[in-house]
């Protein structure tokens, strides 16, 4: 089974603390987001995690614990947004170059083929002009590039997220044109080739293959074999948009809980909401009601090497 911690929310940021205690425990509960009544019961131990991928915009306050995760045997690599945006955008995101210090903290401490940066979505009005994207693209790129092999781009998408719509109107925000979307590209892949470095889409319909673009899984079978030699399944996560072509994950986070607080965030409505929010509980935030149905995850066995494990 991968982990995915998390679309929803920023984990490492924020909850630390919790996700340790999680797999020391060797079990965490998620409500679903359709049915806050419907928990679900993960196995978190060795035997049953494949892989985590973590999601983060600031992982510095998770440095720590990542040798005692080691130390307990869990594969890992690191999904990091690393933005050109300022505090209108992403509200309470730390300033960049403190952002920068702990990208190459933590690509030094793990390894650059564990971290895959993100410059994603790519939004342009007056003030993040097309102009201003290539000047800090290359600027990210000529700071990180011997610290990640990888660049992953997505364009803002927002009809489908009604909530967002609102506050990208009073920053002039609308989605970009095929046009802009083609002299964007061609300049991301312009630069990116300066620095030796590969350039995915998420969750992109459009074909940008003509620059060398593959289309990216951030949740990646083929990575997860290269980095650790494990096989996962292949099968396409159908949770997931239909431009994504991530592998089945189970997410453990919940959404409307990350304080960074970015108005393009897909995962929130309103302002952050993190109460109920105790280190030690099984739930990331909320609480355990008497009619709440829990519901244990079951999988099938799988082999891993020699060996055959019956995870629950």
């Amino acid at each position: 089974m991968i982990i995915s911690a998390s679309r929803r929310t920023d984990i490492p940021a924020f909850y630390g603390e919790w996700f340790y205690n999680r797999i020391l425990e060797k079990f965490v509960l998620v409500k679903n987001p359709m049915n806050h009544k419907s928990i679900t019961r993960i196995d978190l131990s060795l035997e049953n995690v494949d892989c985590i991928v973590f999601w983060t915009k600031d992982p510095k306050n998770f440095l720590d614990y990542l040798p005692k995760i080691d130390a307990l045997g869990y594969k890992y690599y690191f999904q990091f947004t690393l933005t050109s945006y300022d505090n209108t955008v992403e509200c309470n995101v730390k300033k960049k170059m403190n952002i920068i210090e702990t990208f190459i903290k933590l690509s030094n401490q793990i390894g650059k083929d564990k971290i895959i940066w993100r410059y994603d979505p790519i939004i342009i009005n007056s003030q993040y002009s097309i102009s201003y994207h290539t000047e800090w693209f290359e600027y990210l790129c000529d700071m990180l590039s011997n610290y990640t092999e990888k660049c992953v781009i997505s364009f803002i998408d927002i009809k489908p997220y009604n909530f967002i719509k609102d506050a990208m109107k009073l920053k002039y925000i609308n989605e970009l044109t095929l046009t802009e979307i083609d002299i964007v590209a061609r300049i991301i892949h312009d630069i990116s080739k300066k620095y030796n470095l590969k350039i995915s889409t998420c969750s992109e319909i459009i074909d940008l293959n003509k620059y060398g673009f593959t289309q990216n899984k951030c949740i990646d079978d083929e990575l997860i074999k290269k980095l650790f030699n494990i096989n996962v399944s292949n099968l396409k996560d159908t949770n997931q948009r239909d431009g994504c072509k991530c592998v089945v994950s189970r997410d453990i986070g919940t959404y409307n809980t990350c304080n960074h607080n970015c108005i393009y965030c897909y995962a929130k409505k309103g302002q952050p909401n993190s109460k109920n929010y105790d280190p030690n509980s099984p739930l990331l935030c909320g609480e355990i009601s008497e009619n709440d149905k829990i519901t244990i995850l079951k999988s099938k066995k799988r082999k891993k090497g020699n060996e055959l494990f019956d995870n629950i």
